[in-house]
């Protein structure tokens, strides 16, 4: 019996109970599913509910009463073998063995799909993450919200919310010219200015302007510039988007700050907001009363001088999501930008939106490497690439997705780099390697799935210590998911991941899935073999999840 269908069970075990008269509820009342988790004390059986509690005080009844009806008809459901009312109405379901076992089939009919859920449906977000000046490489500044930001936007859709991953590009502001000025410079030999970017990729970037516009060195400077801006900034910006893929990040939308002002939208967002009464004129300058929504100074527009300041941009890149039809945008910004939350939650709430509800901000702490290089070519930072080169996409993009993003983190390159079970990565890559292996040797011994026509599958027969085991973690999988999409936590997939590996090479150790020597293949080798590869596809999809491998062989 899997989740899905115990809760649908228990779902049709309210219906039945309102029929009956049993329960006072309307059918509004009964959610379609109800939720159930694995109990944190085993013992207490392989499933828990609190849906009697939730759902009480509609029923005019207290929980525990209704919990004794629920748990009366659970009883007479085949599959469950026992049900116990805990604490003030809490169901703690067992089930039987042949009912447990049957998940191993169900993961690998369901394939790819386990562990998706409709807790998110219907709703539509707009996540920005990374957005890094196009003015030099991605650094280990931008790693942590590069492997973060597309797990946590991987785990959102897989728990059916609609998302959109952007990417905010700052390509408007005085930091673009100093950019250019900066390859100017190295074009002709000069030292960079005073304030501009050091590096070789500079000198890099004006080698590529050179080959595409040989004659820029014939021009003045005030022609070149405009010509080296554009042709740098395309060039630095295509750097960056192929080192994201490299590290497996896809962005749906890179979103040009440049176009916000190139039509018109500043002006745009100053007059809507305006009209929502939260504008006022002051020394000259235009400003926006955000103190009316909890910020801690009233934030300038534009500046006396009709210059628009960065957050006059902000602004109007808020008003473009909510017209692009997002009702949740989400920000990932790094430790520098606490006061960032309030600011933008007032624009949300100038807006007319719900800033407890519309706009979410979430701040990641700095991440570090012990023993990393400093880049001569980047100018004396860590390249996001040389920690690809060094220590490899898989390695990075885990490790910082199984800890909390607002944890400190210090990499720690001869762990990531040993092969052994002291290496999260590898010992949940080795598990699903490991688990490849044995149906290979399953296959090659003449063991199947289908037999004469007929899935060659005996649930009943997963009785071992070990095996419950297993399939009660390969049950949990799917409310992980949902609870690291809610919570916005992909380290709670890694984490979990890490329970299912070890229960699986305890499995492995204990449980023969080919058979020893002339021995016959029996029911029990091929419905072992359904275990082996529910598992082996329980991990596929949670590292799926983290944007890591999972692979055949190691």
């Amino acid at each position: 019996m899997t989740p899905e269908e115990l809760s649908l069970a228990i779902s049709a075990c309210l219906k039945d109970a309102v029929s009956a008269g049993e329960i006072a509820l309307a059918p509004a009342d009964i959610p379609d599913a109800v939720r159930v988790e694995r109990p944190k004390n085993r013992d207490h059986g392989d499933w828990a509910t609190n849906i009697a509690l939730q759902l009480a005080k509609a029923a005019g009844t207290n929980p525990r009463q209704l919990a004794g009806v629920l748990s009366d008809r659970l009883a007479a459901i085949s599959g469950v073998s026992g049900v116990d009312i805990a604490g003030p109405g809490f169901l703690n379901i067992t089930v039987d063995a042949a009912a447990a076992g049957a998940l191993a089939k169900a993961i690998v009919e369901a394939g790819t799909a386990y562990g998706t859920n409709a807790a998110l449906a219907g709703r539509t977000v707009n996540m920005e993450f990374v957005s890094a000046n196009p003015t030099g490489p991605l650094h280990i500044g931008h790693t942590r919200w590069a492997a973060l930001g597309d797990s946590i936007a991987r785990v959102l859709r897989a728990s059916g919310a609609d998302v959109t991953a952007e990417y905010y590009i700052n390509d408007a502001g005085s930091q673009m010219d100093v950019f250019a000025n900066s390859v100017l410079s190295r074009l002709h030999g000069r030292d960079v200015p005073e304030g501009g970017y050091p590096g070789e990729y500079i000198a890099d970037l004006g080698h590529e302007v050179l080959a595409d516009h040989p004659d820029i060195r014939e021009l003045t400077d005030v022609a070149a510039l405009p010509v080296i801006r554009g042709a740098a900034y395309r060039a630095q910006l295509h750097d960056i988007k192929q080192t994201l893929a490299e590290f497996g990040v896809a962005f749906d939308v890179f979103f040009s700050e440049q176009e916000l002002h190139d039509a018109g939208a500043i002006a745009d967002a100053v007059a809507r907001l305006r009209e929502q009464g939260h504008v006022y004129d002051d020394g000259g300058a235009v400003w926006l009363r955000t103190t009316d929504f909890g910020d801690d100074k009233d934030r300038v527009l534009i500046r006396a001088n009709g210059e628009p300041t960065y957050f006059a941009a902000d602004a109007a890149y808020y008003l473009s999501k909510k017209d692009r039809g997002f009702t949740e945008k989400i920000y990932l910004l790094g430790a520098d930008h606490h006061g960032y939350i309030n600011r933008l939650k007032a624009i949300a709430a100038a807006a007319g939106d719900d800033p407890e509800v519309n706009i979410e901000v979430l701040i990641g702490q700095l991440v570090s490497v012990n023993g990393a290089k400093l880049s001569k070519r980047a100018g004396n930072i860590i390249e996001l690439k040389d920690l690809i080169s060094w220590l490899g996409k898989d390695a990075v993009r885990y490790s910082l997705a199984r800890f909390p993003a607002d944890s400190p983190l210090t990499l720690d390159p001869e762990l990531l780099k040993k092969h052994s079970n002291e290496n999260p990565v590898f010992y949940v890559q080795y598990a699903h390697a490991r688990s490849r292996g044995a149906a290979r040797n399953a296959v090659a011994a003449g063991v199947e799935r289908h037999v004469d026509g007929r899935d060659a599958f005996d649930a009943a027969l997963l009785d071992h210590a070990t095996e419950n085991e297993l399939l009660s973690h390969l049950g949990s999988y799917p409310s992980i998911v949902a609870k690291a999409a809610e919570l916005r936590e992909p380290h709670r997939v890694a984490r979990h991941l890490e329970v299912i590996a070890g229960a699986y090479h305890r499995w492995y150790d204990a449980c023969r899935v080919a058979p020893l020597g002339e021995e016959a293949i029996t029911d029990l080798n091929r419905t072992r073999l359904w275990l082996n590869d529910a598992t082996s596809q329980v991990l596929a999809n949670g590292l799926e999840l983290l944007g890591v491998s999972a692979p055949e062989r190691m």
